[in-house]
């Protein structure tokens, strides 16, 4: 049975295509000495097998050794059919970590450096009809200081909100065959006041160009433009308007034809930004309730068992009375944004900064380039409603962060995407933003709300990296973590961690929970809060789910003080 058989790319869909999950050949290579070995050419080396998509430190991979690895291999045979031939041939991995090198019936087919974003190579000239090798070679290293490695532990067990390391593979392999005059990639700029929407295709080769977009199986237009080649643009005044909202994901159908190409996709009708202190969605203001969500699991660590795995981590938010998330530390899958559009989830893309020294400038060459593969991956799912790259940004070794580092990598993400609010580093320490968040811990309901009090007619925050950061009145705030309240099984052993000191009762818990959000609701300048965390990972035990997903407590109550109106809102 292949394990996470559905398409990885719901919003660029092609019919010809080969998953290539399932069981592979595998060997560790901790010396990295395997290219030089030719271990791609000597099939004798591969001494276990492994399922992909998931890390070899995963129980689903079947192999679940979870010491640090330097070097991974990964060999397959893979029959191509006579149908296939002729046309253009791509491999795609949806995500590996950290640099990853693929061979093709012992040719050398392409290199990636990047551990979360996906990337694929055009192998035409290396595959053949019928049996074909595929080797993919892994190697990363979690405590290289130039190597972004996001909330992998880099100490040999994991600890505090450190967890699990993912080496290698760890989102779903597979070819497409395409045309040789082809749709390479489409942006959408939906306009919800006039009911229309721009779109930009970048095109390889010169062909007759069709749009077509509909509603729930109705004609909502059709465009079309002869002889179409380059980069082409053009707005399609849709027949019916249907906003995608909160909890409410309307989705207009779309399918693009260029010559014999044909591509599936969707969009949605929204537009967002910012009018003072208040977070607009389609002209109205929205409080994001969001929570974090770090994507762990415990079977599959980065990777979901199971695509409804995904959507029931969205599903138990919204249950809980959220209608979003930080995605934390770790880009999504596009499955998983998938779900979010239709389910009409707010959630913020950011990047797994964390292992990097941001007091050298030359860290910029390692987050840059997959930032904006991520920037631009990710550009037409409507549920993003903002951009952040990096998330506090402490001193490495007494070093301050390296300013400029912070104001380009913000400054490139307003270039590439105009549409969205940039926060350049969650919690600390801001350099050029459109929000100002923080993070704030405090377990006493009455003390945060002291911290923000002077807000309003002082424009100050109280005791908060005040030294380094200066807020500017009139910028929009919120507090994108809080909370963290920790609640253990009582069968828990070893050890477990949260912030501050835990309830000794439910009713404790409830009673600080509630306090706690009320606090933010109430506050007339804050558009949104984000309460961490959605589960439990491993040792990190202050989620309002357990690590399997258990409810902790009766989700009702906390859905009710989630979900009342806040001060800011209409």
């Amino acid at each position: 049975m292949t394990p996470r058989k559905e398409y990885p790319k719901p919003q660029f869909e092609r019919e010809n295509w080969m998953n290539l999950n399932g069981e592979w050949l595998f060997c560790i290579d901790n010396g990295r000495s395997g290219e030089a070995r030719k271990i791609y050419e000597d099939s004798s080396a591969f001494d276990r097998k492994i399922t992909v998509p998931f890390c070899m430190e995963s129980e689903l991979s079947g192999i679940g050794i979870k010491d640090f690895t330097y070097g991974v291999w990964y060999k397959k045979e893979v029959s191509i059919a006579q149908k296939y031939a002729g046309k253009r041939t791509v491999l795609h991995i949806g995500a590996a970590d950290y640099r990853t090198k693929v061979f093709v019936n012992g040719s050398e087919a392409g290199v990636h450096e990047g551990g979360y974003v996906s990337f694929s190579f055009d192998i035409t000239e290396f595959v053949r009809k019928g049996k074909n090798d595929i080797v993919i070679y892994c190697e990363d290293d979690t405590r290289d200081r130039m190597i972004p490695r996001g909330k992998q532990s880099e100490e040999y067990y994991s600890h505090g909100c450190d967890y699990t390391r993912t080496t290698g593979i760890w989102q779903t392999v597979w070819l497409e065959f395409t045309e040789k005059t082809f749709v390479e990639s489409v942006r959408y700029y939906p306009d919800y006041l006039t009911g229309s929407v721009t779109v930009e295709a970048k095109l390889c080769g010169c062909a007759d160009l069709e749009f077509s977009a509909s509603f729930e199986g109705r004609d909502m237009g059709v465009s079309k433009i002869k002889n179409a080649a380059g980069t082409v643009t053009l707005t399609q005044k849709l027949k019916e308007k249907h906003l995608w909202n909160v909890g409410d994901g309307k989705l207009y159908d779309a399918e693009i034809k260029f010559g014999e190409d044909r591509v599936k996709s969707y969009f949605g009708l929204r537009n967002v930004w910012f009018d003072g202190y208040k977070f607009m969605l389609n002209g109205k203001s929205v409080f994001q309730r969001l929570v974090l969500d770090q994507g762990f699991y415990p079977d599959g660590i980065y990777t979901a068992p199971s695509d409804k795995a995904l959507l029931k981590d969205i599903k138990l938010s919204k249950k809980f009375g959220f209608n979003g998330a930080r995605l934390h530390q770790k880009v999504f899958e596009e499955r998983f944004l998938y779900h979010c559009d239709k389910e009409g989830y707010l959630v913020w893309g950011e990047y797994p900064n964390w292992g990097l020294d941001h007091s050298d400038p030359e860290a910029v060459y390692h987050i840059l380039p997959e930032w904006i593969d991520e920037v631009n991956r990710d550009f037409n799912h409507p549920a993003i409603i903002g951009w952040c790259p990096l998330n506090e940004t402490w001193n490495y070794k007494g070093r301050p962060q390296f300013d400029p580092f912070l104001s380009m990598i913000y400054r490139v993400t307003k270039s590439i995407d105009t549409t969205r609010p940039c926060i350049d580093t969650s919690g600390n320490y801001h350099v050029e933003t459109d929000i100002f968040d923080v993070h704030d811990y405090e377990q006493n309901p009455e003390i945060l709300a002291s911290n923000y009090a002077d807000l309003e007619e002082k424009g100050e925050i109280k005791n908060f990296c005040n030294d380094r950061q200066t807020y500017e009145k009139g910028k929009p705030i919120f507090v994108s973590e809080y909370g963290g309240i920790k609640w253990s099984r009582e069968t828990e052993t070893g050890p477990s961690w949260g912030y501050g000191n835990a309830p000794k009762t439910a009713e404790e818990y409830h009673e600080r929970y509630k306090g706690l959000t009320d606090a933010l609701l109430d506050h007339p300048m804050m558009f949104g809060f984000c309460y961490t965390q959605l589960t439990d990972v491993e040792q990190e035990q202050n989620g309002c789910y357990y690590y399997d997903r258990s409810e902790k407590f009766d989700t009702k109550f906390f859905h009710k003080v989630n979900t009342r109106k806040a001060a800011i809102e209409d």
